[in-house]
């Protein structure tokens, strides 16, 4: 049976409902990986070793989402989105098997990047086909679905990663990605058709790969410096001014592809560039928060891995508790107004965090965390959504994969600075052995804490630059004549 993205209701029992599941697996993929790995840091530093290499565990990730995000974009508006969720999904169960058999800290890194590579296309490619089988007005409806499996991720995330950390092996933690993978893939496979116009397309290979070298040589400059070299050293000094050197070349080559991968006429609209720079920023705080938020209550407040994953938890499910009702908020009142207050909140919270010390409560971390969730589920939805309503089915992919490649590089660049920082304040001070007085740590965390403030405030810039816009249409007679994703 055909469906268009017009017919039928909102729901897992609706027509479009096999569909909606298979994006709900999928996204369950991203959001558990998301939070499972970041309680279980003290213990993977315990076996392997490497502290001061932890913050790579997050931006190998992240590296390889960022970069790969525009490219899977791109590919999904010419083949389409299935055989490129289908793609990610198998990159990732590959990497999270690899992840599970590590045996040292650089190679658990290393199989995070193929990690990385799946999640590139997954996620991107969940919210893409959300845009292409429901219209404005319904993903206001299908934000509470998607919502709920980030809420349960929330929960489940952590609390796995703190169950398999203290009562049996960190590597349980991947390991746990293999049936949502495989049940995911089931889905997508068989549950999900779509009818979308092939062209050929030269895929630009060179601009890929340099930006991936540029990114790489960044948040390499900014992760090492300080720690393996001076930051006014030869190589401190070498690193970033290539990658910076590499970010202006990529720009000349992009201007130059037939097919580029980051379609550079796009960024000229402000509503796009106003809800890529909202998205790094949530994706900068968000890191940051997942990165240091576990190991400052385990470390700093003397809590075991399972209360430290509650303590994360709180983030994440404030998060879909405010995304579920966006979809409500800005059919009322605007995508722009809802993003405005979305970030206030968020601002609100991150100025709660500020006061935390190493004798400060769970309970206050948690409520801190507990608000920005809430004010990070106001913005994120209304600024993807604003981004996609503006462009038809054959730069939708591209558009989306735009957003998310902002979120992943800021997420990325952000974990390496805020990690570069927590170096450099300890000191190198037993980092290696992960014997980090609590003390030491909580004033080097602090510093974090005051770079999410900033951040923040910048949220909060780019939202209020944002268009005008009116509330969304309440009908459901959005058309796209371009494909149609159905279910079987």
């Amino acid at each position: 049976m055909r469906v268009s993205a017009t017919s039928g209701g909102v729901g897992l029992r609706s027509e479009r409902g096999p569909v909606l599941l298979g994006v709900m697996l999928s996204t369950a993929l991203v959001a558990v990986d998301a939070t499972v790995i970041a309680t279980a840091v003290p213990s993977v530093v315990a076996d392997l070793g490497g502290f001061s290499q932890f913050p790579w565990l997050f931006s190998a990730y992240l590296l390889a989402q960022a970069v790969t995000v525009p490219v899977f974009g791109k590919l999904a508006d010419v083949f389409g989105r299935k055989p490129v969720m289908l793609v990610g999904i198998g990159l990732f169960l590959l990497g999270s098997v690899l992840c599970g058999a590590a045996w040292s800290m650089g190679s658990l890194i290393a199989f995070r990047a193929v990690q990385g590579l799946g999640a590139g296309a997954v996620q991107p490619m969940s919210m893409t086909i959300v845009g292409d089988v429901y219209s404005v007005a319904e993903r206001a409806k299908v934000q509470g679905y998607i919502a709920s499996v980030w809420g349960v991720s929330s929960v489940v995330g952590p609390t796995l990663g703190g169950v398999f950390s203290e009562y049996t092996s960190w590597r349980w933690i991947f390991f746990i990605n293999i049936p949502l993978c495989l049940v995911a893939a089931a889905a997508i496979g068989w549950r999900f058709h779509e009818r979308a116009q092939r062209r050929r397309v030269q895929v630009d290979v060179l601009g890929a790969s340099v930006l991936t070298v540029a990114l790489t040589l960044l948040v390499l400059g900014v992760l090492e410096g300080g720690q393996a070299w001076a930051w006014t050293s030869v190589p401190g000094v070498g690193v970033l001014g290539a990658g910076v050197l590499l970010l202006v070349v990529f720009v000349l080559v992009e201007r130059r592809a037939a097919d580029p991968v980051v379609p550079l006429h796009l960024l000229r609209r402000r509503l796009l560039v106003t809800t890529c720079a909202a998205s790094a920023c949530i994706g900068a705080v968000l890191l940051a928060l997942t990165s240091y938020v576990p190991t400052f209550v385990q470390v700093s407040l003397g809590t075991g891995p399972l209360v430290a994953g509650f303590a994360l938890a709180a983030l994440t499910l404030g998060w879909p508790v405010s995304a579920s009702q966006s979809g409500r908020v800005y059919l009322r009142v605007g995508m722009r107004t809802t993003a405005v207050a979305g970030a206030v909140v968020v601002l609100a919270g991150c100025l709660l965090l500020l006061p935390l010390g190493s004798s400060s409560s769970v309970l206050a971390v948690a409520g801190a965390s507990f608000v920005i969730g809430l004010g990070m589920g106001l913005t994120a939805a209304p600024t993807l959504i604003a981004a996609q309503a503006a462009v038809g089915w054959g730069e939708r992919g591209v558009v989306t994969g735009l957003n998310m490649f902002a979120r992943s590089a800021g997420s990325a660049v952000g974990i390496a600075v805020f990690g570069a920082v927590v170096n450099a304040s300890l000191g190198g001070r037993s980092a290696d052995s992960g014997a980090v007085a609590p003390g030491e740590l909580a004033d080097a965390v602090h510093v974090v804490f005051l770079g999410v403030v900033a951040l923040a405030v910048v949220l909060l810039l780019a939202v209020v630059l944002m268009p005008k816009d009116r509330p969304a249409p309440r009908s459901s007679d959005e058309s796209d004549p371009d494909a149609s994703a159905v279910a079987a």
